[in-house]
């Protein structure tokens, strides 16, 4: 049989397509990802002597990385650390949270940090204002759909646990990234007061006091100091702890104001409420008497980064 004959297209194919001998190289692939095709990447060792880099897993946050982190999800957190202060605590028979609130000028009005949910539930958001609100509209239509078809309020450990899994949702999903905000939680249900905590990961937790945002070391060091007393606490003492946690997440020289404090509180037959502007200029003077009651001791602070109109 006579051997077939190359065609003038095939001649044409093997000059634009030259083989290539190294692509069954073992070295080729290792150089698609060498330094230098990726000069601004941070390389990391492996154990078997290979080399990866950062940026090929913090682009989508359904990567791992070789170290087993989800670099996306640990971003997300960071901007909850990046905004500005919310404490939350807790006594037999109220639920308070307090917060700082950030404008981005002099010019421009205070965000709003503790956005009431339903009469005995109110959230205090650190993070990414846009993500907060819709996390709030979201938690607004459950409150009113199981109110609609049980006739009662929505249990807080059920609306935080679903808080939870939507969360987490968003770092399984391709091309979704996670909310950029970690909410505090603060009710008073059948089964008494509550304190929740959330975080962009998808983790929950049930606390007797807590704080997030920036700085909030501090307030967490005052709250742990004395979260042993607040069981017995009134509602006005309850407000006074807040605000002396709050003191210690008050930036620079700045201070704790009317204009940027805000509390809200719920109760055993009180529905959720906010305290703000001259209502809250009674406790800040009772406060101001105490001495200023500095909450963060000889903790050493870490730096905080400016201000940015995304954060809140």
């Amino acid at each position: 049989q006579r051997p077939k004959q190359k065609t003038q297209n095939d001649a044409d194919d093997q000059r634009r397509s030259p083989p290539n001998p190294h692509f069954h190289s073992p070295h080729y692939h290792s150089f698609l990802f060498s330094p230098h095709s990726y000069p601004h990447s941070h390389p990391i060792q492996l154990n078997n002597n290979s080399i990866m880099f950062r940026n090929q897993y913090d682009t989508d946050v359904t990567v791992w990385s070789p170290e087993g982190r989800l670099l996306q999800v640990e971003y997300a957190m960071e901007s909850v650390k990046q905004g500005s202060a919310c404490i939350a605590l807790r006594s037999s028979t109220h639920s308070v949270i307090g917060a700082l609130k950030r404008s981005v000028s002099e010019l421009s009005s205070h965000q709003q940090k503790i956005l009431e949910i339903d009469d005995h539930l109110g959230i205090g958001i650190a993070g990414l204002t846009a993500d907060a609100r819709t996390l709030a509209k979201w938690m607004r239509n459950e409150c009113l759909n199981h109110k609609y078809v049980y006739g009662t309020a929505m249990p807080t450990g059920r609306l935080a646990t679903d808080l939870a899994d939507r969360h987490q949702r968003t770092t399984q999903t391709y091309v979704r990234r996670p909310y950029g905000v970690g909410l505090l939680l603060a009710s008073f249900d059948k089964n008494g007061p509550h304190v929740y905590q959330t975080c962009p990961s998808g983790n929950v937790y049930e606390c007797y006091a807590t704080a997030i945002g920036a700085r909030s070391q501090s307030g967490r060091t005052y709250l742990e100091k004395h979260h042993e007393s607040f069981p017995g606490c009134e509602k006005d003492d309850l407000i006074m702890h807040a605000l002396r946690a709050l003191v210690g997440c008050v930036s620079g020289d700045a201070e704790l104001t009317s204009e940027n404090g805000s509390i809200g509180v719920v109760g055993k037959d009180e529905k959720f409420y906010l305290i703000e502007h001259a209502e809250l200029q009674p406790y800040l003077d009772r406060l101001e008497l105490e001495g200023g009651g500095n909450a963060g001791g000889d903790e050493e602070e870490e730096e905080e980064k400016e201000e940015d109109a995304m954060e809140t």
